[in-house]
């Protein structure tokens, strides 16, 4: 008895190959597009000045820069996780027109301007701003240009990486183990704390590391709202910037601290895509 041969069709042995299906025309503005996002990383590196980088990044302004940066992250970053995943929750529960506002309302800080933002944090909490004003008359307080603002600022611009990611991370997973947790007699905090959040572990801790590395590379609202002092405001980003205006540090290290700001984002985007829901093995 014959065997009749096997024929496999050409259109799944072309999809097992690496960009089988791609057409071949898309290429060459993917290749564009890919050295467009990475020849300037490659400038600066082969711009710094291998010999002098730890000394660069380890002077006085430096460090200090660099302190603050991780300081402010981290406590924006906390701020974003009390406030943030809440909002992310009721985000994900809601439907209709009511969620299509919220999420406009989340996604607003990550299309305006930063310095757009900063000038609204002015006038929110300017010493003649909307609340401001009466912090400034009633309690003496002032926030601008003080590291309070700089906390407030990376909070604004990098809260809807988290809120999103962990909204994202709600819809994905449903509200069917929660309504089962409910039928067995589970409490709101009780079906939130041992179902909700240990379901959207991942996405949690991928909007988590997106929001610290957002807080870490913010400028424009930190700019405006609360300035740049050594020591008190002057987080990285704004310390490459004073360097390459003729303040504070010197280029090189300016170049070293961006080359350090290029590492940490990689590091903390490889970490989100590590743990992002549903990754493959």
């Amino acid at each position: 008895m014959t065997t009749a041969p096997v024929v496999r069709d050409s259109r799944t042995w072309s999809a097992d190959r690496p960009g089988g299906t791609t057409p071949l025309l898309l290429r060459l503005p993917a290749a564009l597009a890919l050295g467009l996002l990475v020849l300037p990383v490659v400038a600066l590196v082969v711009r710094a000045d291998w010999r002098s980088l730890p000394a660069d990044v380890t002077s006085p302004e430096a460090l200090s820069a660099l302190w603050l940066s991780f300081a402010t992250s981290s406590v924006s970053t906390l701020v974003c996780l009390l406030l943030g995943v809440p909002l992310a929750v009721l985000l994900a529960r809601s439907h209709g027109w009511t969620a299509d506002v919220l999420r406009a309302l989340v996604t607003l800080p990550l299309v305006l301007p930063p310095t757009v933002g900063g000038i609204a944090l002015l006038f929110l909490l300017g010493r003649r701003g909307l609340v401001g004003q009466a912090l400034d008359t009633w309690f003496g307080v002032t926030i601008p240009f003080t590291t309070l603002a700089v906390v407030i600022a990376q909070t604004f611009v990098a809260m809807p990486f988290l809120v999103l990611g962990v909204e994202g991370a709600l819809r994905t997973v449903g509200t069917r183990y929660e309504t089962v947790a409910a039928t067995l007699g589970a409490g709101r905090w009780t079906v939130l704390r041992r179902v909700t959040l240990p379901l959207v572990a991942p996405g949690l801790l991928s909007g988590t590391v997106l929001c610290f590395a957002r807080a870490l590379g913010e400028f424009g609202a930190t700019a405006l709202f609360a300035g740049s002092t050594a020591g008190v405001t002057r987080t990285m980003p704004l310390a490459i910037y004073a360097a390459f205006n003729g303040a504070g540090v010197s280029q090189g290290t300016a170049v070293a601290l961006s080359l350090l700001l290029v590492v940490t984002a990689v590091a903390v985007l490889l970490a989100a895509r590590a743990w992002r829901p549903g990754r493959a093995a």
